[in-house]
C-alpha cells in the first residue's frame, strides 16, 4: 500500500480503498497500515460474489481470454509471467466499455478527455458526409465521470463522501 501511495504521488489527498470481506484486507496488519497512511476501508456486503463489479470484470476477462491455460499454469513462475502480461495488455491495451472505450491508463493519465474529444469529432464529420448511413445520433464520447462501487452508500457515508 505504501509503495503504491508513494508511486501515485496522492500523499495529500484523502483515499478510500475499496476491499473485499476476504481476511488480508480484514486484518489487523492492513487495517493499522491503511489507518497510518490515512486511507479509509470501504468493504462491500458480506457473502456477495460481486461486491466489487470493477474486480470481477478484471477475473471475468482474464478467465476468458484465449490465451487461458484450461489445464492450469506449469509452474509459479509460468503464472506469474501470464498474470504480468494480461495486467498489462488490461490497462495499456484493453478498451473498456464502462469508460468510454478507454484504456485505464489513458484514463488514469486524463488523457482520456482529448481522445474523447477527438473521437466526437470523428463521429460527427463520418455522419456529416454521409447523414444516411446513420439512424441514430453518434455515440456518446463524453468522458464517464467518476465511477464509483456504491454511489448510493458512498453519498451517505460522510467519511467516504467527504473523501471524495
Amino acid at each position: 500500500m505504501r509503495k503504491a501511495i508513494w508511486a501515485e504521488g496522492c500523499l495529500t489527498r484523502p483515499l478510500v480503498l475499496h476491499a473485499d470481506n476476504g481476511s488480508p484486507m480484514k486484518g489487523a496488519t492492513m487495517k493499522a497500515t491503511l489507518e497510518r497512511l490515512g486511507i479509509i476501508a470501504s468493504y462491500s456486503r458480506p457473502r456477495v460474489s460481486d461486491d466489487n463489479p470493477f474486480s470481477e470484470a478484471l477475473f471475468r476477462t482474464c478467465k476468458h481470454r484465449p490465451d487461458w491455460p484450461a489445464l492450469g499454469f506449469a509452474s509459479r513462475e509460468d503464472a506469474q509471467h501470464w498474470v504480468a502480461r494480461f495486467v498489462a495488455w488490461y490497462n495499456h491495451e484493453h478498451r473498456h466499455s464502462a469508460i468510454r472505450f478507454v484504456t485505464p491508463s489513458a484514463r488514469h493519465a486524463g488523457e482520456d478527455r482529448a481522445l474523447l474529444e477527438r473521437r466526437t469529432d470523428l463521429y460527427a464529420k463520418a455522419r456529416a458526409a454521409n447523414p444516411a448511413r446513420w439512424s441514430r445520433q453518434i455515440r456518446n464520447w463524453t468522458p464517464a465521470g467518476d465511477v464509483c462501487l456504491n454511489p448510493e452508500r458512498d453519498a451517505r457515508d460522510p467519511k467516504i463522501r467527504d473523501a471524495a
